[in-house]
């Protein structure tokens, strides 16, 4: 008689991962930011139970979108007063807040309940190189990795 194995949250350790964004296109990141965040790399992966990783992201100055989408791309921000409506093309946020371009990409494949925000929360993002978490993981819980957890990606 088999049994299956249902995945519990206690016997999970996240790990932490680390990108280099320059040069990447913003699409395939944020798609293997989104696997990772989520624990979809495990063999025992289950929807509803938080078994997501620790990702940082460094170099997001260095992202890059394919095509005219570097002026036709468009965000939108609204605070929902009359008259607050805002438009930024790609090319004007990456001037402004170039971390913010790669969060966003992140969210809108993160699921939109309450574990989509713990798997966000979890998400560090810098727009350059210097970081304080590469240095000294000051922001991550040092009790929720696991020992030499920390593994660099290169896409």
């Amino acid at each position: 008689m088999n049994i299956t194995q249902f995945p519990k949250k206690k016997n999970h350790i996240p790990q932490c991962f680390i990108i280099n964004a320059q040069g990447k296109t913003l699409g395939r990141l944020a798609t293997v930011a989104s696997k990772l965040l989520l624990g979809k790399e495990t063999s025992f992966f289950s929807s509803g139970v938080d078994q997501g990783n620790f990702l940082i992201i460094y170099n997001a100055s260095g992202v890059m979108v394919t095509g005219k989408k570097e002026k036709k791309k468009l965000y939108y921000r609204n605070s929902q007063r009359p008259g607050s409506l805002k438009i930024e093309t790609f090319s004007e946020l990456k001037e402004r807040i170039p971390a913010r371009i790669i969060e966003n990409a992140i969210w809108g494949m993160l699921p939109k309940g309450i574990l989509g925000r713990q798997y966000f929360r979890r998400l560090y993002v810098y727009s350059g190189q210097d970081l304080a978490q590469k240095k000294k993981y000051g922001s991550i819980k040092a009790d929720l990795v696991g020992p030499l957890a920390f593994t660099s990606i290169d896409l």
